[in-house]
């Protein structure tokens, strides 16, 4: 059996923890998680879905605030003589202390094709940049980010209709069997990583609160990508008087107009100009209520 200590915090890590733990070739011996923080209108302390899966199982948890600054911990983990660490999506950047625990090495599933979209936000950017394609790669982590030789890699297809919760769930479907794969590989010395070339390399940095807002001067179909590459995570907005209107569904349809009026309200919703052609608001969440259809929100501004 292969012992594996599993770094992760949020729900797409949530599979491929518990395929791990049901597998007959993978023993995990501890999860490490981020520590438990306030959520809800009640601010109650809540753990992360790793972590209520690992007590479920009875699987023993760490919560470091920080693990490069934690040798307690470290010396903890490093007497679970683990083969590996698996990390996906933790949450904290790993010291050479830590990366030299495990006996092989300590591996990560990142959600891009790399070396393309190194960083934090690799889900929404490839969706924002209207991409037709991306995927998941196990990596050997090193100090630097995201720059580690790739193991495996699989590609996954964004249809123009696809949002981020549904690439999400996409990756958190196909990650596990190719963890698994990966594991077994370095193993049994029948996988060989190779080492990321420059050519393609590019960054998915973390999203601004001005990359959120949409700027009606943009191609309609951007503004769909940005609507589909942040829905609900944070959504796209525009201000209408003085309140935050997201945009949480969209359409591209051809048409001109004054940019950024409204050209014409209809059953399918609201149609607003755009740099180039025109775009369909749909389903909205106006501040302070709940989501709606476009066309109920405008109708509403009337009463």
């Amino acid at each position: 059996m292969i012992k594996v200590v599993f770094f992760g915090t949020p729900a797409i890590a949530l599979k491929s923890l518990e395929y791990l733990h049901n597998s007959d070739k993978v023993d995990v011996v501890g999860v490490v998680t981020q520590p438990d923080k306030p959520a809800g209108r009640g601010h109650k302390m809540t753990m992360s879905p790793i972590k209520q899966f690992a007590l479920e199982k009875d699987i023993p948890v760490f919560q470091p605030k920080s693990i490069r600054k934690e040798p307690d911990i470290q010396k903890e983990l490093k007497a679970l003589t683990p083969d590996f660490f698996v990390t996906f999506a933790f949450g904290q950047i790993l010291s050479q202390d830590v990366l030299d625990i495990p006996k092989y090495e300590t591996i990560n599933l990142h959600a891009s094709l790399l070396p393309k979209y190194r960083g934090a936000n690799p889900i929404q950017r490839a969706i924002i940049n209207g991409d037709s394609k991306t995927g998941i790669c196990t990596m050997i982590t090193e100090l630097g980010l995201d720059c580690g030789d790739v193991c495996l890699k699989e590609e996954i297809a964004i249809p123009d209709t696809m949002t981020c919760i549904d690439l999400f769930e996409e990756i958190s479907e196909k990650s596990p069997k190719l963890i698994e794969k990966t594991l077994l590989g370095l193993v049994d010395k029948s996988l060989t990583p190779i080492p990321q070339c420059e050519q393609g390399m590019c960054m998915a940095n973390k999203l601004t609160k001005e990359e959120t807002q949409i700027d009606w001067n943009k191609p309609a179909k951007d503004i769909h990508n940005l609507v589909r590459g942040i829905y609900k995570f944070p959504s796209a907005y525009f201000i209408y008087n003085d309140k935050i209107i997201k945009v949480l569904e969209t359409r591209v349809i051809e048409g001109t107009g004054n940019i950024g009026e409204f050209v014409c309200v209809n059953k399918d919703g609201i149609q607003v100009a755009c740099g180039k052609d025109c775009i369909q608001i749909i389903k909205v969440k106006p501040e302070g209520k709940g989501e709606m259809f476009a066309r109920d929100w405008y109708n509403g501004l009337k009463k």
